[in-house]
């Protein structure tokens, strides 16, 4: 399949690289299925993308008319069969749980067009593992976005061990399409963004743990020394804690290197409930969530 030849993608969850991805594709001028296992959920997506939408208007940044444009070519579904029926490209953002990918790429398998085109969003986790779940292993590439993704222009496209070139090619000009800027990645634990930033942020926690500098210290160190536009404790709150630990545990499992070890102060945080933003406190408060 050429990227021409798309008409509609379904993206697969509402939260917040799902909705990102699905006002990416529509505002590329894609027909976009949203979907999510409830429609609360749904609902939650849509104002994920309203409500930053609203604020460029305000700031004459857009016109209500192109905001409506790009909600209106997306609809919220919680019927997954129907989502990926018609789709040429099915995008997956469920939670960084590789029992929960597979079972979800199982079903779609099922109910996909026999020539869609799989991608699914992670950013740790084995393409080549998911991809297995699937009867079109060659199909199957792995599209990691950063957050947010309407914003950030990076997208790492990860070459499973049984992708194909024609997929790996079709992945990188849909970048494109999208705005995107893509780099070709071959399948190893954390890629290349996470392989070398989840070190740096674990031990973050490492350094608050010992009492060497205070958090937001820490956070001003690396801004000012090394031009971060945010520090390492920013940086985790506003992706979530919860991911990041997924994240480290997926590494350390996978490589056996203790540089990838999770901070045992990071684990309290999580088991404590503080994820950050969403939650309204992480390594920082933030009020309500």
């Amino acid at each position: 399949m050429r990227v021409e030849d798309v008409r509609k993608v379904c993206v697969l969850g509402a939260g917040a690289m799902g909705a990102g991805i699905a006002q990416v594709c529509s505002q590329a001028g894609y027909a976009v299925a949203m979907r999510d296992i409830e429609q609360r959920f749904v609902d939650a997506g849509f104002k994920r993308i309203r409500d930053p939408l609203l604020k460029r208007v305000e700031r004459g940044k857009m016109t209500a008319e192109e905001v409506e444009k790009i909600l209106g070519g997306i609809q919220g579904t919680t019927d997954l069969a129907a989502a990926v029926r018609d789709a040429d490209l099915v995008i997956e953002a469920v939670p960084e749980k590789m029992d929960l990918k597979k079972e979800v790429w199982r079903e779609v398998d099922r109910h996909a067009a026999p020539d869609a085109m799989f991608a699914t969003n992670t950013s740790s986790l084995s393409i080549t593992e998911m991809a297995s779940a699937t009867n079109r292993a060659d199909r199957f590439v792995g599209m990691h976005f950063f957050n947010p993704a309407p914003v950030m222009k990076l997208v790492e496209v990860i070459r499973g061990n049984e992708t194909s070139r024609e997929t790996v090619e079709f992945a990188k000009a849909l970048c494109t399409k999208l705005g995107k800027e893509p780099v070709e990645v071959n399948e190893s634990p954390g890629f290349v963004v996470n392989r070398l930033l989840v070190p740096m942020m674990n031990e973050a926690f490492n350094l608050l743990m010992e009492g060497v500098a205070s958090a937001e210290d820490i956070d001003k160190a690396m801004k000012l020394g090394t031009n971060m536009p945010m520090g390492p404790f920013e940086l985790a709150d506003f992706t979530g804690l919860d991911i990041g630990l997924d994240t480290m545990e997926t590494l350390h499992r996978e490589t056996g290197d203790p540089k990838f070890r999770p901070s045992p102060l990071l684990r309290q945080y999580v088991r404590a409930g503080r994820l950050g933003r969403k939650t309204g406190h992480g390594v920082y408060d933030y009020g309500a969530p």
